[in-house]
């Protein structure tokens, strides 16, 4: 199997909330069914599901890395349909800041390096 792509399937509990939480912070949405959004930001996509189980998206989990996670924080931290958001935190392989989504989802926010 030669894998040249993947993308996740992210639960919404409220679609429309989730749809503008992920523009919010900084991804484009491209129509593809009424279920289905897919959103992107540079070369990463996922898509996002009119779907819920209370189950699987308070376990679902992303990384996201990032170039600027000062940026990336200021930018989350607007957002008016996050759940939370953390402060910045330093560890031994980079910095990261923990960001629940409107369903519950958990994004780490992570640039990689000091």
């Amino acid at each position: 199997m030669d894998v040249i792509d993947i993308k996740t399937f992210v639960p919404s509990k409220d679609y429309e909330v989730s749809k503008s939480f992920y523009s919010e912070i900084g991804f484009k949405s491209e129509y593809v069914t009424d279920d289905l959004t897919l959103f992107e930001n540079g070369d990463c996509l996922f898509f996002l599901q009119r779907f819920y189980n209370e189950e699987l998206a308070k376990n679902f989990m992303l990384q996201i890395c990032v170039s600027d996670i000062y940026d990336a924080h200021e930018i989350c931290s607007n957002s008016e349909s996050k759940s939370k958001i953390t402060p910045i935190q330093q560890e031994s392989w980079g910095k990261v800041f923990y960001l629940w989504g409107p369903a519950g989802e958990l994004l780490h926010i992570t640039q990689l390096g000091s």
